[in-house]
């Protein structure tokens, strides 16, 4: 049987509600209680002020007979030692004292609640005792005074209670119903326009209430989360369509390669086909390799699974590791005596280093000059210079994007897929450096580039 889930508003009410009952019934019984103990003090008071003046008339062996009391809800006696009435009100037993021997203490003051029977009256009274009298003569003064007010209004206070309390509590249960429908009407917009969004292309945005509060704040944040979440998306579909359209030019070109040597049968040059191919097929392969590392540098972001960086890489000798690939010209190698440590993956640094030099060998004249320098506070610099045409500073942080090729560099097989800096510019940031392009020559007709790598100084390690 499926369970009743009471929504956010009626559980909020339930819970007010409840919170109410609780107070209101814990108030109503203090306040009963606190009027019962001050109404039992007035009767106490009341009784003890004529316990009293009879007390005084009994020292001066003054009493009168009937003795004097205010009002009929009092009864006085006077008993003596042995348990006999010598004086007593008009309305008050001569004969029976008001307690029996059990109950009275001569010399000690008392106050009992008995049946008011005893003193002729309905409901229970109250007795209260006061010694009197000399030590000659003892004597006890006893007073009793009716209970029947004090019931009568802890009565009706009670009936009051009883009567308005749920009145009032679902007074305020209304108000309360209707204070929280307004004050969750901006949560159920956020509800409804979260459930027209669909995901399609376009400004999607939640309302936003107009009051400064938190669900003003919420609302906010939720756009803002939306407004990234669609900046993802469109850098997703943009990549997606540019690795398509990457991956489908070398396959073209291979499948052109073979529809015309198909047509050309026996006049075929095949070698020169297979150099075609082989080309083609090396392209593909590296657009593949970088696709997949720039994937897992992305999911390395999301999802962390190592500490980076992993280990000391001294960077004179990879610099003269990955200068030996090239020739000298047109490479150039610049490493000062001494170690030059920095902390990072090796292989990380060294993929960082050949697409720098790769990437100025395709545009420089004469040559690349790679080198190292430092340290610059807690940095040591690898630059990678070239005397090519350079790039504008307008376009210098745009070249890091994945997919970028300036006009001059739009031939695919001499510009490349435009994913080499942007795996540079990832991998530096893993190895928690920076990167940053500017001239090399400053105002000069070919001012060339300089790349300028910073990766985190370290001391060197002590041998093993």
């Amino acid at each position: 049987m499926s369970r009743l889930r009471l929504g956010l508003r009626a559980r909020l009410l339930a819970l007010g509600v409840l919170g109410l009952v609780l107070g209101f019934a814990l108030g109503g019984a203090l306040l009963v209680g606190a009027l019962g103990w001050t109404l039992q003090r007035s009767v106490d008071a009341e009784a003890l002020r004529t316990a009293d003046a009879v007390a005084l008339l009994t020292a001066e062996d003054a009493l009168p007979d009937p003795l004097p009391v205010a009002g009929g809800q009092l009864r006085v006696q006077v008993v003596d030692a042995q348990g006999r009435i010598r004086a007593a009100s008009i309305d008050a037993d001569r004969l029976v004292p008001m307690l029996g021997p059990g109950e009275l203490r001569p010399g000690q003051a008392q106050r009992l609640v008995v049946d008011g029977r005893r003193v002729g009256m309905s409901g229970p009274v109250r007795v209260v005792t006061v010694p009197a009298g000399t030590p000659a003569e003892p004597r006890t003064v006893l007073v009793a005074k009716s209970l029947s007010d004090v019931r009568h209004s802890l009565h009706v206070v009670r009936n009051l209670l009883l009567v308005g309390f749920p009145l009032l509590v679902a007074g305020l249960a209304v108000v309360a119903w209707r204070v929280v429908g307004a004050t969750l009407r901006p949560v159920e917009e956020l509800r409804s326009g979260a459930a027209e969004i669909t995901g399609r292309a376009g400004a999607e945005r939640l309302p936003v209430p107009a009051g400064q509060d938190e669900i003003h704040r919420l609302a906010v944040t939720l756009n803002d989360m939306l407004d990234r979440l669609a900046a993802s998306r469109d850098r997703q579909r943009a990549f997606v369509a540019d690795a398509a359209h990457e991956l489908r030019s070398p396959l073209t070109n291979m499948r052109t390669e073979l529809e015309v040597a198909r047509r050309l049968g026996d006049d075929t040059d095949w070698p020169a086909v297979a150099d075609d191919l082989l080309a083609d097929t090396e392209r593909l392969s590296r657009l593949v390799d970088d696709l997949l590392l720039l994937a897992r540098l992305d999911e390395g972001d999301a999802y962390p699974t190592r500490p980076a960086p992993v280990g000391p890489v001294e960077l004179g000798e990879l610099l003269r590791g990955v200068s030996g690939r090239y020739p000298s010209p047109p490479v150039r190698l610049v490493a000062p005596a001494g170690a030059w440590w920095v902390e990072g993956d090796p292989g990380e640094l060294r993929r960082v280093l050949v697409n720098l030099v790769e990437n100025a060998l395709r545009h420089a004249n004469t040559g690349v000059e790679l080198a190292v320098s430092g340290p610059q506070g807690a940095y040591h610099l690898v630059t990678v210079t070239d005397d090519g045409p350079g790039i504008p500073a307008a376009d210098r942080e745009r070249v890091f994007a994945r997919f970028t090729r300036l006009d001059d560099a739009r031939a695919r097989d001499a510009g490349g897929a435009g994913l080499g800096l942007a795996i540079v510019r990832e991998l530096v940031r893993r190895a928690g450096g920076t990167v940053e392009l500017a001239d090399a020559t400053p105002g000069a007709a070919a001012p060339g580039l300089r790349a300028t790598v910073r990766l985190p100084a370290l001391a060197e390690p002590d041998p093993e």
